[in-house]
């Protein structure tokens, strides 16, 4: 049975809405690659004044330039990461080759990206968390961004999001 998901639903491609429309009922628009066009932008803008705007996009470089073309131009948009190490078959990486239920995790997980209004976490409380500047720094930040289902972050990314979400200090040693 199909979930329906009230949303509009962004990927990249044709064959992203080939895979996800066997498991998900949704309005999807398709960037077409990374080069997101005004027309596109303009319907993402209007419709996220009565709709949720969900991108789901490759866990590479062109997906994450989407999401931030798209995050600079439209307010409140959720984003839903996959991992990369699911979303690799026959050597391709992508949606379209990630297991339905890690997207399905993903969708369940969606974050906003926030203005940053008030800081709830440091850059020292990333050090003193290990999170920056220790050897195993990165594969911190990865099982961290994993539980929190927020894609792959270096630590200036990890920053932003961990203070858009409102989490201290005490709520990352909690999780880690």
């Amino acid at each position: 049975m199909k979930k329906i998901l009230d949303a509009i639903l962004v990927v990249e491609g044709k064959s992203d809405v080939s895979y996800l429309s066997n498991y998900i009922d949704c309005e999807y628009v398709i960037t077409n690659g990374s080069e997101v066009s005004k027309d596109t932008i303009n319907y993402l803008k209007t419709a996220s004044k009565s709709k949720r705007i969900i991108v789901l996009t490759d866990p590479d470089y062109p997906g994450k330039r989407i999401r931030t073309l798209l995050d600079e131009n439209i307010d409140n948009l959720e984003h839903a990461f996959i991992s990369k190490d699911k979303a690799i078959k026959h050597g391709k990486v992508g949606v379209a080759e990630c297991d339905i239920d890690e997207i399905m995790n993903a969708l369940s997980k969606c974050f906003v990206n926030k203005k940053i209004e008030k800081e709830t976490i440091s850059i020292n409380d990333l050090y003193e968390l290990k999170l920056l500047g220790s050897i195993n720094s990165k594969e911190l930040r990865e099982k961290l961004s994993s539980k929190l289902g927020l894609g792959f972050n270096n630590a200036k990314s990890l920053y932003k999001r961990l203070n858009s979400l409102k989490l201290t200090k005490e709520d990352i040693q909690k999780l880690l």
